[in-house]
């Protein structure tokens, strides 16, 4: 089997290109990330080096991900399309176990070359990716790539295990492939699901449910994290890829509807071939499904968290106006507006014990009691904001202590101890509703911005106060647009890179997939060119047709946004915040379009090489009608 599988590799090297650079870049981009990790290590710990942290680890783990899905329906359809030729090794004696050892040994061996091709690609680009951190200001000056080399001995061998991976389900299907395969010539799949693809779909989908069910009943708050709404995704991604051959004839009705009833023929036979051919159409329109769903979920999460935190912020406050920077004052005066319509709130961190031992750090705000009452809009769910006094504080559900009247230990932040009695208890909302206690228990805190509840009519005498503190004063409306949300720059980098890596790993799938599909398909334009149908006609269906495929990647892709977006709708509903849901159109399309146009290139040009190759000078029937020597020499037997 290792001479028959290396022979089958220089035969079909075309075929292996695209998984071969799949392995080589994931393998690269997983040493990047792991020489980044080892030496963010050596980094004083703080907030910059938790932000390159986590940024490092999402790419790497997505890299790890797409690249596992891309290999997997590559081989997926490797193995389909060699079915004739699988079928005439079992012809020629092989066991199935044999033929199993065949694609396995063609997988390590692609794997090998692709790992080791990562390596050298990525331990080039690593300090190149350091020094762009640094200047980029997301690393400090001394950030370097070290001489570790566990990252590379990590990545090598994972880039070796994904191969494995992704070849070990195609490897199972050869094994199944009887030597009758070998005599026919239909290419309609008949039983496109197995039972092991039925279980694993399935079991993927219901664990993906099962999920966001528990999570909504215990901690709705967790599906609004970015490391939840990251990996979440590939749940519902993995499970639809699965699917695909269930859920693809559906889709190429719904999308054909119409093309069908306007078209004569064209509608029909595009139809027919999608349909019939449902591993083909399943593999081109995987690529598709992930980067579609990737960028409709993680940029609809991110957005459509951004859109619940400035809701949430303008419902916190019932004040016209906030006035920020400068040097302001504990209490201003401000003149046409009465007493205790004035909020200044300074910022503080308290230092909470829970369960007794354990010390968390949280934000919180020192304000006036008369005046929070008066102009916040606090979403209270237990006891009262009037009640707030130098021995009391304001929490929210998700401290471990959250009952009204419980004792809570704590250090203010200049390190004094004390014991704060709970007089009120606010929603969770996005996690944004901190504590608040009087200013006795912030010691050295300066006020951020001061809040005021104004008629239309104290305006001029607003901004004249504002300016006497050498301070900005902005409306709510303004204040809220400009400081909430912010976009935290690790998480926007963290989006372009994750995004950047599963847009390269499509292109190449979907390029690979395409080149595939359509030079195994010769037989069937040179069936459509003796039906009567001119080479323009043959292309035109053969680019609609991978089209179509790339439509029913876009409409699955969408249908997992949307089902990812409805759970964090659903959290948001649990956790009281009324926002709409912000669905990235725009970008979505713009994925789409671009798949679509890579889809149409790859198809037309291979598919008229295919038929100048095919028809020759002298029309369709010139291939099926002489023979190869007399097509090699020019000259018509008869």
């Amino acid at each position: 089997m290792l001479k028959i599988a290396l022979r089958s590799l220089r035969r079909r090297w075309m075929t292996q290109v695209g998984t071969f650079v799949a392995v080589a870049l994931g393998v690269a981009l997983m040493t990047v990330m792991g020489l980044g990790l080892a030496a963010s290590a050596a980094l004083p710990a703080g907030a910059e080096t938790a932000g390159l942290n986590a940024m490092l680890g999402t790419a790497g783990g997505v890299a790890s991900f797409v690249a596992a899905f891309v290999v997997a329906s590559t081989f997926s359809y490797a193995v389909a399309a060699r079915r004739r030729e699988l079928g005439l090794l079992r012809l020629a004696g092989a066991t199935p176990g044999q033929l199993r050892r065949l694609v396995m040994t063609e997988a390590a061996a692609v794997g090998l070359a692709g790992s080791a091709a990562g390596i050298a690609l990525g331990a080039a680009g690593a300090p190149l990716t350091a020094r762009w951190t640094v200047t980029q200001g997301l690393a400090p000056a001394g950030y370097a790539i070290g001489d570790q080399s566990w990252p590379l001995h990590t990545a090598f061998w994972t880039g070796l295990l994904v191969a494995l991976s992704g070849a070990y389900a195609a490897s199972r299907r050869a094994g199944r492939v009887g030597p009758l395969e070998a005599l026919r010539e239909a290419v309609t799949d008949e039983r496109p699901m197995t039972p092991g693809r039925w279980a694993a779909g399935g079991g993927l989908l219901l664990c993906a449910v099962a999920f966001v069910g528990w999570r909504l009943g215990s901690d709705p708050g967790s599906l609004l994290k970015r490391k939840t709404y990251t990996w979440q995704p590939m749940l519902l991604i993995s499970a639809c890829g699965m699917l695909a051959p269930v859920l693809v004839r559906p889709a190429v009705r719904l999308l054909m509807w119409l093309p069908v009833r306007l078209t004569s023929y064209a509608g029909r036979l595009v139809r027919a071939n999608a349909a019939a051919g449902i591993r083909r159409t399943a593999a081109v329109a995987a690529p598709v499904l992930v980067m579609v769903a990737l960028t409709g979920s993680l940029l609809g999460a991110a957005w459509t968290l951004g859109e619940a935190k400035t809701v949430e912020a303008r419902a916190r406050t019932g004040a016209d106006y906030v006035l920020t920077g400068g040097r302001l004052p504990d209490s201003a005066g401000i003149p046409g507006v009465p007493a205790g319509k004035v909020l200044a709130v300074a910022d503080t961190r308290l230092t909470v014990l829970e369960e007794g031992f354990v010390k968390v750090p949280t934000e919180a705000s020192a304000v006036d009691p008369a005046a929070l009452a008066e102009v916040s809009r606090l979403p209270v769910v237990a006891g009262s904001v009037a009640d707030l006094d130098d021995g009391g504080i304001i929490v929210t559900e998700e401290w471990w202590q959250h009952r009204v009247g419980d004792s809570v230990p704590l250090w203010r932040a200049d390190g004094t101890a004390a014991r704060l009695r709970i007089v009120a208890v606010m929603r969770t909302g996005t996690g944004d509703n901190g504590a608040y206690v009087t200013r006795r228990n912030a010691p050295g805190a300066e006020v951020s911005r001061i809040e005021v509840e104004a008629p239309a009519a104290a305006a001029a005498a607003v901004r004249e106060a504002a300016a006497r503190y050498g301070a900005t004063a902005r409306t709510t409306h303004e204040w809220v647009a400009a400081t909430h949300p912010r976009t935290n720059r690790f998480t926007a980098l963290g989006y372009v890179l994750v995004l950047g890596i599963a847009l390269v790993y499509t292109a190449i799938a979907l390029a690979n997939t395409l080149l595939m599909a359509t030079s195994d398909r010769s037989g069937d334009l040179r069936l459509l060119r003796l039906a009567g149908a001119t080479r323009g006609q043959v292309l035109a269906v053969t680019t609609a047709e991978s089209l179509l495929a790339t439509a029913v990647g876009t409409l699955l892709g969408t249908a997992v946004t949307a089902v990812n977006l409805a759970g964090m709708r659903a959290a948001l509903a649990v956790l009281g915040v009324d926002s709409p849901v912000v669905v990235p159109w725009l970008a979505m399309g713009a994925v789409a379009g671009a798949c679509a146009a890579l889809s149409a290139l790859c198809t037309a040009l291979p598919a008229a090489r295919a038929l100048r190759r095919g028809t020759g000078r002298t029309g369709p029937l010139w291939t099926t009608t002489c023979s190869p020597a007399a097509a090699r020499s020019g000259t018509d037997p008869r």
